[in-house]
């Protein structure tokens, strides 16, 4: 058998451990495009370097053993700004927590396939709840209250079977509740200060949106 070339060699023992950075990079990059929409005084987001290829090293940056980025926290951070559709290239990303943030809530957020918790509570997002979300089947924690949404609550949520938790109040939303699906067993608290939310939804009745 004839000995391997120095190019055969490199193909066979370097190129596996260069994957794993390509992968990381591209999250890197869509973390430093967040950054720049974020305005950080206390420099906490110092560490967010990208020069640096992984950005497993990153404060508020959890990865996973294949170094792919599943938790982002800057709750707490003094941080405010808006979020982008970069967020969408996270696709490992199963826990996103509260920020000081306004705007709307990007539509590809959807993308997140391994998302299990959403904590956007006590933001300044304002617009509709995005009806992408039903994409996130893994999800089970939906918290976005105490900000200024507005709109109906998006029947597609209906087929998020996994979800657990959800709290919508102290918003501005209109409409009446979903009652299908994992609907079915959330409390009346989780709707709570919605001045235009009409109850719960009486099929055949009255449209979803009576109110909006």
């Amino acid at each position: 058998m004839a000995p391997l070339s120095l190019f055969s060699l490199f193909l066979c023992c370097f190129l596996p451990l260069l994957s794993p950075a390509t992968s990381t990079n591209s999250e890197g990059n869509a973390l430093h495009a967040l950054r720049r929409r974020l305005s950080d005084p206390t420099n906490v987001l110092q560490s967010w370097d990208p020069t640096l290829v992984n950005p497993c090293t990153w404060f508020h940056v959890t990865c996973d053993s294949t170094n792919h980025v599943i938790r982002l926290d800057l709750g707490n951070s003094n941080i405010s700004g808006t979020l982008g559709p970069e967020l969408g290239q996270l696709q490992h990303l199963q826990e996103l927590y509260k920020n000081n943030i306004r705007g709307k809530i990007p539509n590809e957020l959807g993308n997140l396939k391994n998302l299990v918790g959403m904590d956007l509570y006590g933001n300044r997002f304002e617009g509709k709840i995005p009806k992408s979300f039903a994409g996130l089947k893994s999800l089970r924690f939906l918290r976005l209250n105490n900000n200024n949404l507005t709109g109906s609550i998006p029947r597609e949520l209906t087929a998020l079977s996994n979800l657990k938790v959800l709290d919508v109040s102290d918003n501005d939303l209109c409409g009446t509740i979903p009652v299908d699906g994992p609907f079915a067993m959330f409390s009346m608290p989780s709707y709570a200060n919605n001045n235009r939310l009409n109850g719960p939804e009486l099929k055949g009745l009255v449209p979803y949106d009576f109110g909006c």
